[in-house]
């Protein structure tokens, strides 16, 4: 028998898949929430709109307003605890996972790792927390610099190994640990290098991420020409190749499908013309700012610039079932499944892959 102890220790794929998206204002709630914890980074990181510009007002989430979202949903299954910020910087933030966890959700973040040390990292394991993702995103510091803005590279292989090390030692398979690269042109020759730094790290799982970008007034390099989808060359191609061959001799898990941030969800390629037609999103999801802001999805924020076009309500404001049921998010619905999508998916990548 599940306990609230135990439950949601397995990510819950099948509720994803089992969510019908035939109506524009359904009925069931959101399987998963995302939560911005913090809109607040200490990296500049060249992928990203907030290195550029004030999306909003630097924010932490409250205690009151995460717990006033995440008590409308009392059968949540998944919870994300990131968006455009460091969730690590959070002081509640295991208090969060902990709040999660009594409920029998499954819950993860992304984390740069640059401020994973003992003390935090004992916190989460406390706490219940079931993935941390970190975001290396490069396999050695001169590229982690041109990428990420600052010069964090080897401080953070010593934390993500230290913090592997604890967990062997004490006996801890939770949180399964993963490294994560965006996958740009600039870095895909260092892919194979970038699998041997996870391993000496003791991280398990390695994972090559689409990199979402800016089709017009691109920033930094979330540029078309640095993405890799459809556009990958067979030079390129051999990269992975080489990758996946060096991690099945190290034992590691390699995925270069991006499929894993969203499963059960992710974009996949359609020949139907209406290539946004398998994005469930909007019928599982429900992504929250710092500040309550609803947005469709964790890609809406690097989508395209600004927030005004495509918010979806206000947590501060509104229930969840208010939002989730309104014109705004019917109206969402209703254009992404036509062939003129709403205008935040237009560089969403259409396939949540390379």
């Amino acid at each position: 028998m599940q306990t609230a102890a135990t439950k949601g220790t397995v990510d819950p794929t099948r509720y994803f898949e089992d969510v019908t998206t035939e109506d524009e204002a359904p009925q069931h709630g959101p399987v998963c929430l995302y939560l911005e914890t913090t809109n607040r980074c200490n990296l500049l990181c060249t992928t990203c709109p907030r290195t550029y510009e004030e999306l909003e007002p630097p924010a932490d989430m409250s205690w009151d307003l995460f717990t006033s979202i995440v008590d409308q949903i009392p059968h949540l299954q998944r919870a994300v605890l990131h968006g455009v910020g460091e969730p690590m910087l959070v002081k509640n933030l295991p208090r969060m996972v902990r709040y999660l966890k009594d409920r029998g959700t499954y819950v993860l973040f992304n984390t740069n790792g640059t401020v994973l040390n003992e003390k935090n990292g004992r916190a989460l394991i406390a706490a219940g927390l079931d993935e941390l993702r970190v975001s290396f995103d490069a396999a050695n510091a001169e590229s982690y610099r041109a990428v990420r803005g600052k010069n964090y590279f080897h401080r953070i292989l010593k934390n993500v190994r230290a913090f592997r090390e604890l967990q062997e030692r004490e006996g801890h398979d939770r949180p399964q640990v993963s490294a994560w690269l965006t996958g740009l042109r600039e870095t895909i020759e260092e892919l194979p290098d970038f699998v041997r730094v996870a391993a000496e790290t003791g991280v398990k799982e390695v994972h090559l991420q689409r990199l979402v970008f800016f089709k017009e007034n691109a920033i930094g390099m979330a540029r078309p020409d640095q993405a890799l989808y459809e556009q990958l060359s067979s030079e390129e191609a051999i990269h992975i190749e080489r990758a996946t061959a060096l991690a099945d001799e190290l034992g590691i898990t390699f995925s270069a499908s991006g499929g894993a941030s969203e499963p059960g969800i992710s974009l996949k390629r359609s020949d139907n013309g209406s290539p946004w037609s398998l994005c469930r999103r909007p019928w599982t999801l429900m992504y929250f700012t710092a500040n309550g802001r609803a947005l469709p999805c964790c890609i809406a924020p690097f989508s395209q610039r600004g927030y005004q076009n495509y918010t979806l309500g206000d947590a501060t404001q509104q229930t969840l079932r208010e939002i989730w049921t309104g014109p705004a998010y019917r109206d969402f619905r209703k254009a992404l499944k036509s062939n003129v999508p709403p205008e935040a998916c237009a560089n969403c990548g259409l396939r949540w892959s390379l």
